[in-house]
């Protein structure tokens, strides 16, 4: 007679799993995994559920009453989307982002909440998040110095694509140093040293691929994440002298780098966060002016899902999107899609802040650290059928689900 998987194993593989599929983009910038029989997404995704399925009856899932407000925000948005595509001029990228949204969206926020409910899972999320954040920045930076950066199995020029790469790469970069930087001030003292050497070699990593969001994420998630953590473990004066001693090394450290000759030749980060304005306009300022144009024009019903790019002028081409998700919410959704965004987002970000002085100080801190990365790219950068950023919202509303052994 077969023995049964134990729980605790289904766990360690859910998280394994959600973190493979959470950094996917970035990881098939490795060489060989790009060229896999099967797509690495895919795979990931299988694996997840699976594991996810097999693990939900083994558990007693306590769900918090504040979970009702984000959870019908998320559903509303999700039903609303669907119901403005029918006002939409777009065909192309209404097709494809619905897809997305509809088939995606909801699996993905869910798996968020039972990953960052069990402790096993959360754990072994953070630390293949490390491993994933270290291999393709060594890839990444070996790539560059080498001049044959892998971007799909292949060295191509495609611009489209060399920007969706080094955004995913930056986002596993920034996601893995908050986590790594956690560790740091949880781990036993003779530990903080390699932690904290992990860190740096990641804050160095996140200089080359060219996201600046990632940058500010790093820095973000490596003050605020541990800081977080002491401040809940009730250690005030350690959280502030965390947060205001790294914030001052890490200014130090950057103001001596540009301080050097032709330091940012090579460090692309460097070259685009601190090159001369006067050489770029800002594509991501016009857009969004655009979408602040056309969301008082279309006023109060929205363009319609994926109707954005058409009305500027762009095309039906979904790279030309507002770069903002409350932006995108209301130029193509109304008044009623922002409602709804706020209701899900924001709702989600008000259980988080609320219930992390409930829970172990370590769990909010890393549930920080894996979701500030993507809150910053939905705010600046990605649209609202990127399952990574459902998947981040799953963590956030994780914090209001207890979880306990047996059934």
């Amino acid at each position: 007679m077969s023995r049964p998987i134990s729980a605790a194993l289904l766990a360690a593989g859910s998280g394994l799993w959600a973190a493979t599929l959470q950094f996917a983009g970035a990881l098939k910038s490795l060489p060989g995994l790009a060229d896999l029989p099967a797509d690495l997404t895919l795979l990931a995704g299988l694996g997840l559920f699976a594991s996810l399925l097999l693990l939900l009856p083994l558990r007693r899932w306590q769900l918090a009453p504040g979970l009702a407000l984000p959870l019908a925000g998320a559903g509303l948005l999700v039903l609303w989307l669907l119901l403005a595509g029918g006002w939409s001029l777009s065909r192309d990228v209404l097709a494809e982002k619905l897809v997305q949204i509809v088939l995606l969206g909801p699996p993905m926020l869910f798996a968020g909440m039972l990953v960052g409910a069990e402790p096993m899972a959360l754990q072994r999320c953070c630390m293949a998040t490390i491993g994933i954040g270290l291999l393709v920045a060594a890839a990444t930076t070996w790539g560059v110095v080498t001049g044959t950066v892998v971007l799909g199995g292949e060295a191509g020029a495609d611009p489209d694509r060399v920007r969706v790469q080094y955004q995913l790469v930056g986002l596993a970069i920034a996601s893995a140093g908050g986590v790594a930087a956690v560790q740091a001030v949880a781990g036993p003292g003779w530990a903080r040293a390699g932690w904290l050497l992990l860190v740096a070699l990641l804050a160095a990593a996140v200089l080359i691929p060219g996201g600046r969001a990632a940058l500010l994420a790093l820095g973000l998630g490596v003050v605020l994440a541990p800081a977080q953590r002491l401040w809940l473990a009730r250690r005030p004066l350690a959280a502030l002298t965390w947060a205001l001693g790294l914030a001052a090394l890490a200014g130090l450290g950057l103001a001596a780098l540009l301080a050097l000759p032709q330091a940012e030749l090579g460090l692309r980060t460097l070259e685009r966060a601190f090159g001369d304005p006067a050489n770029a306009t800002s594509a991501r300022s016009l857009l969004w002016g655009e979408a602040w144009r056309w969301a008082g024009q279309a006023a109060p019903f929205g363009l319609g899902t994926g109707g954005f790019t058409l009305a500027a002028g762009s095309g039906d081409r979904r790279a030309l999107h507002p770069h903002n998700h409350a932006l995108e919410a209301l130029v193509e959704a109304g008044l009623p899609g922002l409602v709804c965004w706020l209701m899900a987002f924001g709702g989600g970000a008000v259980l988080a802040w609320r219930r992390a002085s409930q829970v172990a100080p370590l769990r909010a801190a890393r549930i920080t650290a894996l979701t500030l990365p993507l809150a910053l790219t939905a705010m600046v950068s990605t649209d609202l059928g990127n399952r990574m950023v459902w998947f981040a919202l799953g963590l956030l509303l994780s914090l209001g689900i207890a979880v306990r052994r047996g059934v």
